[in-house]
């Protein structure tokens, strides 16, 4: 197998491959996952600091299917493409939806950032891009942007993995050409942990040991005669899969740690239960922790709809700022709120009020890390069609989440073709990182 046979060979079709062997033959599939941590001497950290506040960890919020800004954070009072949303004050430079009380509360540590836009009305498009700067494209997967966080700034905890999905899509945690090193462990449920991370009770600790180290003479063999970078990746796995099995560390994915009070706080739902699960996860050392809520592609019952997802977003949310801020790692982790695109500010009458697609204009958010809490950045117009002021686009707002990391967003990695790629999106669409948002 040489170097082109092997890139071509589909990155998930082999992890599964080894999540069956690993289960079949050692009686644990933790071994494949722990991938994401596993660091090789060709991909040392290259982060540059900023200064000595650059946060440590980030938990992305993912608003899947498109939040509508009107009813969330850029409300426009007395325009007819507010309907019936009325809004709540803050005391801040923001006012926010009245589905988002709780929200309100911490909006002294947020940055909305009202002047969001993207050329990707499609929600495949628009998510692949929000997750990797880059458009897609038939020819290659990009990483997504939790890889490039631990490729540039790497582990910060050896034993646990530095990128983790929550209730989201694997292939929004895909690493790309990056290889499986830097792709995120996909969590279904937070509340099951990390499956499959102990060793099988049918299987002995002396059985166990045995086979791992015929496992370890095969994979000299293998190694051996198929020197290429990819193969050699996975060369540490069992290693690092064994060291994560017997390390206290594992807790960190253990959810019922906590007290019923606090699992109360967040909701009692897979969207709350994964942020009580990321909270923990930064906490124990893990850099980016992804939890995704979907259900806001409200073309029908928009109003309904939107506030049924608010009431989920907003009990979470809030406790998990208040949270992080009480144990002084909010100072050390972004907090980002996120979408693929917003929703049409033209209701549809004719589909029970809702709204369609609408990249042009929409709302993400950022705290913690530095940011210049209670206040905005861009305006929309006075309909929230198009941003009036300073206008944001994917690729900025991802390179602003590097910069709070201390990440060049320019920095060139290059693919195992040749082709040079950036976090902060290609050379004509470089993005700019918003640091006057930051203290």
């Amino acid at each position: 197998m040489n170097q082109r046979e092997f890139n071509k060979t589909d990155e998930l079709a082999r992890r599964q491959f080894m999540i069956n062997a690993a289960r079949s033959y050692l009686g644990v599939s933790v071994v494949p996952m722990i991938g994401a941590s596993v660091a090789s001497s060709s991909w040392a950290a290259t982060g540059k600091a900023r200064g000595d506040r650059a946060a440590e960890h980030v938990i992305f919020l993912n608003m899947a299917g498109g939040m509508s800004h009107l009813d969330t954070f850029d409300l426009k009072p007395g325009k007819d493409e507010q309907g019936p949303v009325e809004p709540i004050k803050t005391g801040q430079e923001f006012e926010v939806s009245q589905y988002l009380p709780a929200t309100a509360e911490v909006a002294g540590e947020m940055c909305v950032i009202n002047s969001m836009t993207s050329n990707q009305g499609a929600h495949e498009q628009g998510q692949y891009i929000l997750h990797r700067s880059y458009p897609m494209r038939g020819t290659i997967t990009h990483p997504a942007v939790g890889s490039w966080v631990v490729r540039l700034k790497g582990r910060k905890n050896k034993t646990l993995p530095g990128f983790v999905s929550i209730n989201g899509s694997p292939r929004d945690a895909s690493s790309g050409f990056m290889g499986a090193e830097f792709a995120g462990v996909p969590l279904g449920r937070p509340d099951e942990g990390l499956k499959n991370s102990k060793r099988a009770h049918s299987v002995s600790e002396e059985d166990f040991n045995a086979r791992l180290a015929i496992a370890d003479r095969l994979n000299a063999k293998f190694h051996e005669k198929y020197k290429v970078p990819q193969v050699k990746a996975y060369e540490s796995l069992y290693e690092e899969a064994v060291k994560l099995m017997k390390s206290e560390d594992l807790k960190a994915f253990d959810i019922n740690q906590e007290s019923g009070g606090t699992k109360e706080k967040y909701g009692n739902n897979p969207f709350g239960q994964g942020c009580l699960l990321a909270r923990r996860l930064v906490e124990a050392g893990v850099r980016y922790v992804e939890v995704t809520l979907g259900g806001w592609d409200t073309h029908d019952g928009n109003f309904t709809a939107v506030e049924g997802r608010c009431a989920v977003l907003d009990k979470a949310y809030a406790s998990l700022v208040k949270e992080l801020r009480a144990s002084g790692m909010l100072e050390k982790t972004l907090v980002v709120i996120g979408t693929e695109f917003g929703r049409s500010p033209g209701i549809v009458t004719e589909h029970d009020n809702g709204r369609d697609h609408h990249p042009a204009c929409f709302s993400c958010v950022v705290a913690g890390a530095g940011v210049k809490g209670g206040t905005t950045y861009g305006k929309s117009d006075s309909g929230g069609y198009r941003p009036k002021e300073d206008a944001v686009t994917i690729q900025d707002f991802n390179a602003t989440i590097g910069y709070a990391l201390g990440l060049d967003h320019s920095e060139v990695i290059h693919s195992p073709s040749g082709r040079p790629f950036r976090l902060g999106g290609a050379d004509a669409d470089l993005g700019s990182p918003l640091k006057s948002i930051f203290t």
